[in-house]
C-alpha cells in the first residue's frame, strides 16, 4: 500500500518507492507534520516515531511549539496561515476539527489520501488531498473547501502546501530569481531566524521568481538530502519559508493571499492547484532526475509526451514585423536545407500588425502580406518536408485595433483611472465568458482551416489596473464589489486553462509552446497543457548557459526550447563562434532563430552538420538523466561549464564542454563523468575504450585553449 494508517488511525504514512511522508492527528484535531525523508525499513519504525513538541510559555500555543501540516488563521500560531476565511455573519475564525479520512486508488500511478476537517458547527468542510505517485517518488497536495451552509463563505487565503522541518534538519533555501532576459538564476541562501518570501503578483508566474523551491543541509550535486516542490499554477503565487527561535522551519505555498478573495455560495466548493513535492538523498542531481522524469511521464500533455521535439526554425529575428509570403518562403527553404523540421512564423502575420503598436486582437490573415492566405506558405513549407507553426498572443489587445474599438470593456481597468500600457497593449479579461468564446472561435477556426502543427502562445506584459468593468448606457462602470473583483486573478488562470484545454481537445495534433516574453510563465500548471516552454528572449549563447543551467534545476530538457541565433547577438552585441552557439542550443529542445539570409555558405553548412548530429543524440538529451558536472556560475571556481546527459538504460552518454572564463593562458583540466554503468565498457568518438568506472573516477583531460572553446564528448556502451 502507498498509504498506511496506524496508531489508532491517528497517524498516516505515505510511502513511495524510496521515500516516506508522515503526519499525525494531534490532540484537539490539529494536523502535525512528523517526518519526510528516506523510506524506513519496517512499519514499526513509523509507529515508534515521537512527535516533536516544545513546551515554552504563555506566549506560544498551549499545545506547544511544533511543526504543522495545516495552520488555521487566528490561533496562537503566527506563521503564514494555510487557510483563512470569514462568513457573511462576521465570523473571522473557525475551529477546524479532524473528522475522518478516505483512501482511493485513482489509477496505476496514483493513490490519494483525503483528510476531512470540519468547523465544529458542521457548516464548512476542508479536504486535504495527498496524491502518492509511488513509482516517481513524488507526492501532491491540494485543498478542497466546501461551503455546506446557507451563508456566504469568503476565502482570504487557501494555500496548497504546509510542511515543517525539525531543528537542524535544513539550513539552506534554494530558489530561482531573475528578470526579463535574465531568468532562472539560482539563488541559495542560509536559513536564519525570520521569514523569506518569494512570489508573483503580476498575473503570471513571472520572470522575477518561479514557483519552485528546494531546501537542504550542505547538499552537493551528488550527495546529501534535498527536499523540493513545484506549484502547478500559472497566476499569482507565494512560497514562505520561516525559521523560528527554536530552529523549527515552517514552509508553505500556493496561491497568494495578495488581493485574493473567493466567495463560496451555499454548496459551492473551491479547489486549490496542486503542489508537487519530492525528496532525494542524492543531492541536487537526484532531485532534478526525479522532477524531470515525473514531468516527462506524468505532467506533460499525453498526446505528445512520448514524442521527441522537432528542430524548429522561427522567423522572428529574421523579419520582425516585416513579414511577407515571399520572404517567409525563402527562409523556409533555407531552414529546410539545414535540417529544420518545423517552420514557425512569428508576430506580424495578422491584422494591421506592422509594429507592436497596432493590430493585436484582430486575428485575421493580412491580405497584403499573404494575398492568397496562409495556405500558400503552409503548402510550400509542407513541400519542404517541414511542419508549420504560428505565433499567437490571445490574451492581449492593442488599443489601436478593431477588437478594442468594439469591446473596450473586455480589458482589465479601473473606471476612473487611465490605462497603463506596456508594449502598447492591454490584458484581456479571460474571466469573461465572451472573451473566452472569442478566443476559442478565432483560434479554432485558424486551426480548422489550416494545416498547423505548432502554436507559440505568447504573453508579453504583466497585469495592471486589476478591475472589471461593464458597458452601461455608453459608459464603463464597475458592477461588482471589490471582493468579487479580487477573484479576477485566478479567474484569468482558470479561463486560460479552459481555452487551452478546449484547443487541445479539439486539435490534439497541435503542439503548444508556452511563452511570456521568454520564461515569464513556466510552471507545472501550464506544462500540464503545453508541450514545451520558451526559456528566455535572451538568445546570447553565453547568457543562455546560466539561464538554462538554472532552469534545469526545476524543469526538464525536453520541454526547454533553445535557439541558435546570429552573432553579434541583438542583446549584448557579443560575437560568439557558431560552434559554441550550436552547442549551447543543443542542451535542450533545439531551434534556430537567426536570420538565415545573413549566413554564408560556410555557416549554413556548419549549422546543418550540428543539426544532423543533434538528431542522433536528441533522445538522450531530451529524455536522459542530466548531470551538472560544472556550473556556469561565478562561484563555481572552474574555467569551464560541463553538462552531461545519460540515457535511462545507460547505453549512451553525451557531455557538453564549454570554456567559461579562461584566464592565465591555456589550461589542461580533468573532467570526471557521472551516471554510467561502472562495470560496462564505453567507447568514445575516437575509438578510445574504458569502463564506466574509469570515466567516472579517472576521467578525461580537456585542453582549454581560447575563449569560446566548446566540445561534445560522446560515449557508447560497447563489448569489452
Amino acid at each position: 500500500m502507498s498509504v498506511e494508517v496506524m496508531c489508532n488511525e491517528q497517524r498516516f504514512v505515505l510511502e513511495t518507492a524510496n521515500t516516506a511522508y508522515v503526519l499525525d492527528i494531534h490532540e484537539g484535531g490539529h494536523l502535525q507534520h512528523i517526518y519526510w525523508g528516506k523510506k524506513l525499513a519496517h512499519k514499526c519504525d513509523y509507529k515508534a516515531m515521537r512527535p516533536f513538541v516544545i513546551a515554552h510559555s504563555s506566549f506560544e500555543a498551549t499545545r506547544g511549539v511544533m511543526g504543522y501540516e495545516f495552520i488555521p488563521w487566528g490561533e496562537m500560531v503566527y506563521s503564514e496561515p494555510t487557510f483563512k476565511a470569514s462568513n457573511s455573519t462576521g465570523e473571522r475564525g473557525f475551529d477546524w476539527i479532524y473528522e475522518d479520512y478516505k483512501l482511493e486508488t485513482v489509477n496505476d500511478q496514483l493513490t490519494e489520501l483525503s483528510l476531512c476537517l470540519t468547523d465544529k458547527l458542521g457548516r464548512y468542510r476542508i479536504q486535504l488531498i495527498y496524491g502518492v505517485y509511488k513509482e516517481y517518488d513524488m507526492i501532491s497536495r491540494r485543498l478542497v473547501v466546501i461551503n455546506e451552509s446557507e451563508e456566504l463563505l469568503t476565502l482570504e487565503a487557501a494555500r496548497s502546501l504546509q510542511v515543517a522541518f525539525k531543528p537542524g534538519q535544513v539550513s539552506r533555501f534554494t530558489h530561482l530569481a531573475g528578470k526579463w532576459v535574465g531568468e532562472f538564476q539560482v539563488i541559495q541562501e542560509t536559513l536564519s531566524e525570520g521569514r523569506k518570501t518569494i512570489d508573483s503578483r503580476r498575473g503570471n508566474t513571472s520572470h522575477q521568481a518561479n514557483p519552485w523551491f528546494a531546501v537542504d543541509t550542505d547538499a552537493t550535486e551528488e550527495t546529501g538530502d534535498v527536499w523540493f516542490g513545484h506549484l502547478a499554477y500559472s497566476g499569482n503565487w507565494d512560497i514562505h519559508v520561516e525559521k523560528d527561535a527554536f530552529g523549527l522551519v515552517q514552509l508553505c505555498g500556493g496561491m497568494t493571499d495578495f488581493d485574493f478573495s473567493k466567495v463560496l455560495k451555499a454548496n459551492e466548493s473551491f479547489e486549490t492547484p496542486p503542489f508537487f513535492i519530492g525528496y532525494s538523498e542524492n543531492g541536487f542531481s537526484g532531485m532534478s532526475h526525479l522532477a524531470h522524469r515525473f514531468q516527462r511521464d506524468v505532467i506533460l500533455p499525453k498526446d505528445h509526451r512520448d514524442h521527441l521535439r522537432k528542430v524548429l526554425y522561427n522567423s522572428w529575428e529574421a523579419t520582425y514585423f516585416d513579414v511577407s509570403v515571399d520572404e517567409q518562403k525563402r527562409l523556409a527553404e533555407k531552414a529546410a536545407a539545414i535540417g529544420c523540421e518545423l517552420f514557425v512564423i512569428d508576430d506580424g502575420w495578422f491584422g494591421e500588425r506592422h509594429s507592436d503598436q497596432a493590430g493585436l486582437g484582430d486575428w485575421y490573415v493580412n491580405q497584403d502580406k499573404f494575398p492568397n492566405g496562409l495556405s500558400e506558405l503552409i503548402s510550400h513549407v509542407k513541400s519542404l518536408n517541414m511542419a508549420f507553426g504560428i505565433w499567437v498572443e490571445p490574451e492581449m489587445v492593442n488599443k489601436d485595433s478593431q477588437l478594442y474599438d468594439q469591446h473596450p470593456d473586455w480589458v482589465y481597468q479601473f473606471s476612473n483611472k487611465n490605462h497603463t500600457e506596456a508594449r502598447h497593449q492591454l490584458v484581456l479579461n479571460l474571466g469573461k465568458k465572451e472573451v473566452r468564446a472569442y478566443i476559442k472561435n478565432w483560434l479554432g477556426e485558424l486551426l480548422a482551416k489550416h494545416n498547423i502543427h505548432f502554436i507559440k502562445w505568447d504573453m508579453n506584459r504583466a497585469f495592471s489596473e486589476p478591475g472589471i468593468v461593464e458597458k452601461s448606457h455608453g459608459a464603463l462602470n464597475h458592477t461588482k464589489m471589490s471582493h468579487e473583483q479580487q477573484q479576477l486573478w485566478m479567474e484569468h488562470v482558470t479561463g486560460l486553462y479552459e481555452v487551452i484545454d478546449h484547443i487541445k481537445n479539439k486539435h490534439p495534433h497541435v503542439v503548444i509552446e508556452t511563452c511570456s516574453g521568454g520564461g515569464g510563465r513556466v510552471d507545472l500548471g501550464i506544462l500540464q497543457r503545453t508541450d514545451q516552454f520558451w526559456t528566455s528572449d535572451n538568445t546570447d549563447a553565453v547568457d543562455r548557459l546560466s539561464i538554462q543551467y538554472g532552469a534545469s534545476f526545476a524543469y526538464n530538457a525536453k520541454a526547454m526550447m533553445c535557439w541558435i541565433t546570429d552573432s553579434p547577438n541583438w542583446l549584448n552585441q557579443r560575437e560568439v563562434p557558431l560552434t559554441y552557439r550550436c552547442h549551447v542550443a543543443m542542451l535542450g529542445a533545439l531551434g534556430v532563430g537567426g536570420n538565415l539570409d545573413h549566413w554564408d555558405d560556410i555557416e549554413l553548412a556548419e549549422a546543418a552538420k550540428w543539426i544532423a548530429y543533434y538528431k542522433e543524440i536528441r533522445r538522450t538529451v531530451q529524455e536522459g538523466n542530466q548531470y551538472r558536472l560544472a556550473s556556469p556560475t561565478i562561484s563555481s571556481r572552474t574555467d569551464y561549464t560541463a553538462i552531461q546527459y545519460v540515457s535511462e538504460d545507460k547505453e549512451h552518454s553525451v557531455v557538453f564542454l564549454f570554456e567559461d572564463g579562461l584566464k592565465y593562458g591555456e589550461q589542461l583540466t580533468l573532467i570526471t563523468f557521472k551516471g554510467l554503468d561502472p562495470e560496462a565498457y564505453y567507447k568514445d568518438q575516437s575509438g578510445f575504450k574504458a569502463t564506466g568506472s574509469f570515466f567516472m573516477n579517472g576521467g578525461i583531460q580537456w585542453q582549454l585553449s581560447k575563449q569560446y572553446t566548446s566540445e561534445i564528448y560522446e560515449l557508447h556502451k560497447c563489448e569489452e
